[in-house]
């Protein structure tokens, strides 16, 4: 019976578009207890949010009382993006329609067919907002394993995806773990910029520009504006080195649920112009941003990225641009437009 409700439940998570689903048991996943030392060491950077509840991250139960399994589902986004001369690089996760919607919609929907197929079951749903380990869980699901760059590498669809988890107090039967098939491998380790990674499976938050690009508020550390290259928002280098992201790898199925359709990239996102980013305004980034992840860095976020990202262009082109942010009243994009400055004279 419980192998056989297992089963619908899949079955139903596939039905609705979703390209991975796994069953883990609702106890702490493996190594869980690590966060307290990652927290400790300050890796979370200034993301105080993620040490106020983690004792509920820790374990699932303390999230949903009475939890008895966690249902973890997976969707691949963009793998097409390519950098372009003259233009900012977005993470590829990040263009199209916010993620965070899209997911949620589904799980809900998966919450009703759980609803349906066991009356009376409890579930709560989370889409990267909630007091939950995605990665270690979706390991423990089978979705995959967590690399050496901490994310989660399916065998067959790579990193690319999206996660979302279901917890209920169903005794689902569960799915089995998939090993660790990083080896010696160090891709991930070497091509970082910004050598974030303080060792195999520990990522230095704040060294990330993931982080810099998006979570920080204030100045980006000088340091780590060079590494930043082109990047306006976001990250993927550690992905796009990965053995297990190359084309011969990827054996994405269908996308029958629309869900691929639906988080696809927006055509303005994908390599947007520095010299049109530069001439943004705040209502004009709204607008062109609405909807989607972008929002989460704001206008001053990726306009103070943007300027990074021209400093280290050697594009001459944007100095008239830069030159009006550097005598704007913004300090904080002021500076950094001095600095792109300074970088491009250095070039010229």
């Amino acid at each position: 019976m419980q192998a056989q409700l297992s089963e619908r439940v899949r079955a139903a998570g596939r039905a609705l578009g979703f390209d991975a689903i796994g069953v883990a048991p609702a106890d702490p996943p493996p190594h869980a207890e690590f966060l307290g030392e990652w927290l400790a060491r300050g890796y979370a950077g200034e993301m105080a949010w993620l040490g106020r509840r983690a004792a509920e991250r820790e374990d699932p139960r303390r999230v949903l009382p009475g939890a008895r399994s966690v249902v973890v589902v997976g969707v691949v986004y963009d793998r097409e993006a390519e950098p372009a001369a003259g233009a900012g690089r977005v993470a590829r996760y990040a263009g199209g329609r916010d993620y965070h919607d899209v997911l949620d919609e589904r799980l809900a929907q998966l919450e009703r067919e759980i609803a349906a197929l066991a009356p009376g079951a409890r579930t709560r749903r989370y889409v990267d907002t909630g007091p939950v380990l995605e990665r270690p869980l979706g390991a423990r699901a089978g979705l995959g394993w967590v690399g050496k760059n901490t994310l989660l590498i399916h065998p067959a669809l790579g990193s690319y995806l999206f996660l979302g988890v279901v917890l209920t107090d169903l005794a689902l039967a569960p799915d089995a773990p998939e090993p660790d098939h990083c080896g010696s491998c160090r891709a991930c380790l070497d091509a970082c910029p910004t050598d974030a990674f303080a060792e195999p499976y520990v990522l230095d938050a704040s060294r990330c520009l993931s982080y810099t690009t998006i979570e920080l508020r204030g100045a980006i550390p000088e340091p780590l504006r060079e590494p930043q290259a082109d990047w306006v928002f976001g990250c993927d280098v550690c992905q796009e080195v990965c053995p297990w992201n190359q084309r011969t790898r990827r054996r994405v199925p269908a996308d029958e649920g629309g869900l691929r359709t639906a988080l696809a990239p927006r055509a303005e996102w994908r390599r947007p112009a520095l010299a049109g980013l530069l001439g943004l305004d705040e209502a004009a980034f709204g607008a062109l941003a609405e909807g989607t992840a972008l929002t989460r860095a704001k206008w001053r976020g990726v306009l103070r990225n943007a300027l990074v990202a021209a400093g280290n262009s050697g594009d001459t082109s944007l100095v008239p641009a830069l030159e009006r942010h550097a005598a704007g009243a913004d300090a904080l994009l002021a500076e950094h437009a001095r600095w792109a400055l300074a970088r491009l004279g250095r070039r010229d």
